[in-house]
């Protein structure tokens, strides 16, 4: 029998040794400051992916993080979103690194990821694109280098260092984004000679490496790596005019705008140019809409439904208002149609893996019944809509109309580029929108920001002002919304018709201010706490912008507030 009482308590020698707690219940000792890497080497000696990092108390930890005490360790490998990240920032540095080596005259600036396949797209400049042959000695060294397990070292440097590491290498953006940094210590890292800055932490050794290539393409290249799903396996490139024809667009307009990259954002924010820099950004926008408004008045007649689809929290609902002014501009009065009216009745919905109900899927609609209905307002016939009731799960009547030839139907939906809606209705006369904030301004010519970073920074802002969710709440149901993006959306972007990128060069200075209180609100013990850590990480390189600057009829004021387009009525109703 275990004594207990005072009779159990005894004086004790400070521990040397911290004990560490798998996921699967095991439990190693090993001595203090132990690298977590080292103590998860011997657990799996052979594990059937490399780990990237580790959570250490519900802290993110690189694997050369020491330990301090007794902890709950979790290995993160790159099958998860942040175990992925650290994959790919890593991977980026080891081809800086083979580049420099074999090209030092070629400046290398990762541009956007790929839109078809798990991939950076870069371009070089300095001299002419890399050739395929060309790349596969760079990939060549690059697997050497992995093959050799080369130490990417974490070295503590102050800003001054840092700011004269990249200015001696003639990256002034990299020292302008320093410049606006609060902190006056950062970390760089080192791979053989090359020493960097990366947002982010890194892999302990390039050996973890092991998945990637290199693809020519006629501007620049791609550094393709494995999807977070399938992380052995590199997808083919396939070709997407219509959305690198946006990407080449957003780079000529951040060219008009004389703003490249987060550091000279921050000059001009600084600067007093926030409203000049709207003022375009939004005139730029407004081009946009209206040469897609134009280009559906020419087809006057012909076209009878405009289709918008786009992922979570790019802006669909003022776009479609403002698309809507467009077209009354020419002389046609949209209609809307909410898919959303056609669900199934709740009991008939088709349940996900997790055994919840798919409002995403295809089959959680009334395809049969939206084309009819469809067909019957292109034809101008007497139709009675329906109204899906959220509450109860039941559609119920809704209103009824008829259209007249002046009228285009629109739909705004996440499956309005799936080429099974409305098969039935001859090509023509259907238009098909993609919308999305499909590029960001990067922080430097290494470090880009994801545009679904960007997205979720919006749809916290708007949740919690229009929904009342916490950051938690949204960070929580993130991961879903992703996977319903890529099964969904993605992989119909190029049967869009019309592609309007709604992305602001300056949002993200406008959203901190926003967004930070929110995410401060998470709370440690939350599973939410280290992604909103690494928002909040990624915030502090923009300097605040207040909103001043911002149109109130700008896609912005989707999720800050203050829309005029949010209380206005602008689809004229249709007679009974």
């Amino acid at each position: 029998m275990i004594e207990k009482g005072a009779g159990a308590i005894a004086r004790a020698e400070p521990r040397t040794t911290a004990q560490v707690r798998l996921p699967d219940g095991r439990i190693f000792e090993a001595p203090i400051d132990t690298r977590v890497g080292d103590v998860l080497k011997a657990a799996w000696p052979s594990p059937a992916r490399p780990f990237m990092a580790a959570l250490v108390g519900g802290r993110l930890r690189e694997l050369t993080f020491p330990l301090a005490g007794d902890a709950e360790v979790t290995p993160l490998d790159a099958s998860t979103s942040d175990g992925v990240r650290i994959y790919r920032r890593s991977l980026s540095f080891l081809m800086l690194v083979a580049i420099e080596e074999l090209h030092p005259d070629a400046e290398i600036f990762i541009e956007h990821s790929a839109a078809t396949a798990a991939g950076y797209y870069c371009e070089v400049r300095g001299r002419r694109p890399f050739a395929q042959d060309e790349l596969r000695r760079i990939e060549a060294r690059m697997r050497e280098i992995v093959a050799e397990d080369a130490p990417i070292l974490r070295e503590r440097v102050s800003r001054e260092e840092a700011m004269a590491v990249y200015r001696s290498r003639g990256e002034t953006d990299k020292a302008q984004l320093l410049a606006h940094r609060g902190r006056e210590r950062l970390v760089l890292y080192r791979l053989h000679d090359r020493r960097d800055y990366f947002q982010g932490y890194m892999a302990p050794s390039s050996g973890c490496l092991t998945h990637f290539a290199l693809h020519a393409l006629p501007a620049g290249f791609m550094l393709q790596f494995p999807h977070q799903g399938r992380p052995h396996d590199i997808a083919p490139v396939k070709p997407y005019p219509k959305l690198f024809a946006v990407f080449e667009q957003a780079s000529d307009w951040l060219d008009r705008l004389g703003i490249r990259c987060a550091g000279a954002l921050n000059d001009a924010t600084a600067g007093g140019r926030l409203s000049e820099i709207s003022l375009v950004a939004e005139a730029l926008h407004e081009a946009g809409l209206a040469e897609i408004a134009g280009r559906i008045a020419r087809s006057r007649g012909r076209v009878r439904v405009v289709f918008i689809a786009g992922p979570s929290a790019s802006g669909k609902t003022i776009f479609s208002k403002r698309l809507a002014v467009q077209l009354l501009a020419n002389g046609i009065r949209p209609m809307p149609l909410a898919l959303d009216d056609y669900f199934v009745d709740r009991d008939r919905t088709p349940r996900d893996a997790k055994g919840e109900y798919d409002y995403e899927s295809l089959g959680a609609l009334d395809l049969d019944l939206f084309e009819a209905q469809l067909r019957s307002l292109i034809d101008g016939r007497r139709t009675d809509l329906p109204r899906y009731d959220f509450l109860t799960g039941l559609r119920e009547a809704g209103q009824t109309v008829t259209l007249g030839p002046e009228h285009v139907v629109i739909v705004e939906g996440i499956h309005g580029l799936n080429p099974v809606l409305a098969q039935g209705l001859a090509p023509e006369s259907v238009f098909r929108v993609y919308v999305s904030a499909l590029t960001q301004l990067n922080l430097d010519r290494h470090n880009r920001v994801s545009t679904s970073d960007c997205r979720l920074l919006r749809r916290i802002v708007r949740d919690s002002a229009t929904r009342g969710y916490s950051a938690s709440d949204t960070l929580h149901r993130w991961e879903s919304v992703l996977r319903g993006e890529k099964r969904h959306i993605f992989p119909f972007q190029e049967n869009a018709d019309a592609i309007f990128n709604s992305a602001l060069v300056h949002e993200l200075a406008v959203l901190r201010p926003f967004a930070e209180p929110l995410l401060l609100q998470v709370r440690p013990e939350e599973p939410e706490y280290v992604e909103s850590n690494r928002l909040l990480s990624f915030l502090m390189w923009f300097r605040s912008a207040p909103p001043d600057h911002v149109p109130d009829n700008s896609i912005l004021r989707e999720f800050i507030g203050g829309s005029i387009l949010s209380t206005l009525r602008l689809w004229p109703d249709a007679p009974a």
